[in-house]
């Protein structure tokens, strides 16, 4: 794990940055949905259309199966697996490491292809790369932080979510 790695600082404009990333790959690849999951198991971001199954559970399988992979890697003479890519009958998901500490997944379905997924993404983890090593840095100077306004909607969005 690299240096600094337990924390890192979150802010508004870092969301908004990941999401006009994730938003520009959506519609350049055809996918459905975006995901940023750290490899702790927690999601951070979601773009484009909401998954219908429990994205708690999701971002800890996700962290869990990268995880697992790496240690297949490292069976087979490979220091990791930069991703990974899983085809199902209709719905498909392509995960990629980002600056080894989150994970960009991508749901995708027959609307679009592997290869138009794989050619997208490139630059995707490039820009998602820059953005997360800036925020890593920054924490790594102190303590793990979140800005007040993010953490009003966050809480706002919680209250929505649980009824109160």
């Amino acid at each position: 794990m690299p240096p600094g790695a337990s924390s890192w600082s979150f802010r508004e404009e870092d969301s908004t940055k990941i999401q006009v990333v994730l938003s520009g790959f959506l519609r350049e690849s055809n996918a459905r949905t975006g995901m940023i999951v750290d490899r702790t198991g927690q999601m951070v971001a979601v773009v484009g259309e909401e998954p219908t199954f429990d994205p708690t559970a999701f971002a800890s399988l996700t962290a869990a199966d990268f995880s697992a992979n790496d240690q297949l890697a490292r069976m087979i003479g490979e220091p990791e697996f930069g991703s990974l890519f899983h085809q199902g009958e209709k719905e498909s998901m392509y995960l990629a490491d980002i600056a080894r500490r989150v994970i960009l997944v991508v749901l995708f379905d027959n609307r679009t292809t592997l290869g138009l997924v794989k050619l997208r993404v490139r630059q995707t983890v490039l820009d998602l790369r820059a953005i997360f090593e800036e925020m890593f840095t920054r924490g790594a100077a102190g303590q793990p932080t979140v800005e007040t306004g993010f953490l009003g909607e966050a809480e706002d969005e919680l209250d929505k979510l649980f009824g109160a």
